[in-house]
């Protein structure tokens, strides 16, 4: 990276950011980060203003709270630089370097990272966007074969190890395939025996509980989700070799016995898409991860045969006859509340609370609650307030809350007014020109798919290369596709909001 050193105080923000929650928990990869960072901006002799850190943050989105706060202080004025320690650190997306250039330079702001190539000439811009267009591909590459490292694996009849098994198995020493844990499958053994006695999902965890036997997190209280999960997983019922035989390749058939039967593990069933928003909440942004799932198309699903669970395939097949037509309830189910909606955040913490109901005795009353999500999972330090607040009470005082401001017409219109202003602070930059940038940059995924497309049929490029080069410029459509999506649903959200404040004063 060239010395960009001049006369007057260059004041910098330090950026790092990690990926995944592991590097976030160890700390190493963000301290390294930030000892390489301030290492470089001593020798520049540059001022510190500020080191923000993205924890954990995915770079497939700019709605991230550390990169919230970088914008938020380069807006402010007075920040030369905002550096980070590799350019995919900003984004892994080029189309976001460039958005972030745009309105950071509104600003007198550059973006420098310690691998930058290039100057601010145009031939150096050309060039570090040459390399980050090289370094997506090669991203690409590296996603496409493990993606197909992990598809060989399961057509060989592997198993891919994930965090943990199937409950009831455990590893073999390979790796590759299950064994049954006898510690744990009599439990699982137990859940269908008793869907079959009850012919109740409900009941099942009941006696579950009564009977002290811990839930596969090792806690007291079964969850009705994951005896549903248990009872339809497919790596409980036996199947015969005739059936695994239709399933899988005849490679993997060869290798297994005849005379026995075998559970079923799927790879390749769903396609999950995660996306994070930002909206505004009482103590400032707030940020959502929203996850869609979607289940492919059943050609694509990949079976693995694994060890029988010892569980006999009429016991299986009575147990999922029970429940066939009894679907988990949402958690909404259970809600009793009116005007607060369930909706609502710890006032020490600013967590989102979750509900719970209880009835201590089986003819008694159902008591509601809410309790912090965090004081649940962290403890008590890491949150003081309050364990649990009842619901009944709590409706009370929101209606109290409401009436009163309906029955104040200057207080309500603030409020509204309030409101959008504070939708509107969630919108940064130019929301026009942003979606100017991701339309344009979806016309040319669309004009370099036929340029490359031609050059493989020309000969110019390997089928490998061509499908790296595809998966490459797909990741690029869908990232455009959800900032253009997310661009409108902001937009709209805002002007709904002032519509819906019109009609309220109007009312």
């Amino acid at each position: 990276m060239p010395n960009i050193n001049g006369h007057g105080p260059k004041r910098a923000i330090l950026y790092g950011r990690v990926s995944t929650d592991e590097q976030a928990r160890s700390g190493y990869s963000l301290a390294q980060q930030m000892e390489a960072l301030r290492a470089y901006a001593a020798r520049e002799g540059y001022e510190i203003l500020e080191e923000v850190v993205d924890p954990g943050q995915s770079g497939a989105s700019l709605e991230r709270p550390g990169m919230d706060r970088v914008r938020d202080l380069v807006a402010a004025g007075g920040v030369s630089f905002v550096l980070a320690q590799d350019r995919d650190r900003f984004a892994p997306e080029p189309a976001y370097h460039y958005i972030l250039k745009q309105e950071f330079e509104k600003y007198g702001t550059k973006i420098r990272a310690l691998n930058d190539r290039g100057d601010d000439t145009p031939e150096g811009e050309l060039t570090d966007g040459i390399l980050d267009q090289i370094a997506k591909f090669e991203r690409a590459k590296t996603a496409e074969r493990t993606s197909r490292g992990r598809l060989r694996r399961a057509k060989e009849g592997k198993i891919i190890p994930g965090r943990m098994p199937n409950y009831g198995f455990r590893y073999d020493a390979t790796g590759d395939s299950y064994e049954v844990n006898e510690t744990t499958m009599p439990v699982v053994r137990r859940n269908f025996d008793l869907i079959v006695e009850s012919a109740s999902v409900t009941g099942t965890k009941k006696k579950l509980e009564a009977e002290g036997i811990p839930n596969p997190q090792g806690g007291k209280r079964w969850c009705k989700r994951t005896i549903h999960l248990i009872v339809r997983d497919d790596v409980y019922l036996p199947h015969s070799f005739e059936e695994i035989q239709k399933l899988v390749t005849p490679e993997v058939a060869a290798k297994l016995n005849p005379r026995e039967s075998y559970g079923v593990w799927w790879l390749n069933r769903r396609r999950t898409t995660t996306t994070q928003t930002t909206e505004a909440g009482e103590n400032g942004r707030r940020y959502r991860k929203h996850v869609k799932i979607e289940t492919r198309p059943r050609e694509e699903w990949i079976a693995v045969p694994v060890v029988n669970a010892g569980i006999p395939r009429e016991v299986v097949e009575m147990a999922r006859e029970a429940i066939k037509d009894r679907l988990p309830s949402p958690p909404s189910a259970a809600r009793v509340w009116e005007l607060s909606r369930g909706v609502l955040h710890c006032g020490c913490c600013g967590t989102r609370m979750n509900s719970e109901q209880s009835r201590p005795r089986a003819d008694g009353p159902c008591y509601h609650y809410f309790r912090c999500k965090k004081r649940h999972q962290q403890g008590k330090d890491a949150c003081p307030g309050g364990r649990k607040v009842r619901a009944e009470p709590l409706e009370e005082q929101v209606w109290a809350i409401v009436s009163e401001v309906l029955l104040n017409p200057e207080r309500l219109e603030l409020g509204l007014r309030k409101m959008v202003e504070k939708e509107r602070s969630v919108l940064r930059g130019n929301p026009e020109e942003e979606a100017k940038t991701w339309a344009k940059r979806l016309a040319e995924v669309e004009r370099k798919r036929s340029g490359f497309q031609d050059m493989a049929a020309e000969g110019l490029s390997t089928l490998e290369e061509l499908r790296a080069k595809l998966n490459s410029l797909e990741e690029t459509r869908k990232v455009a596709r959800t900032e253009l999506d997310a661009l409108a649903s902001r937009s709209e959200r805002v002007a709904a909001i002032e519509r819906d404040a019109e009609a309220v004063l109007r009312d």
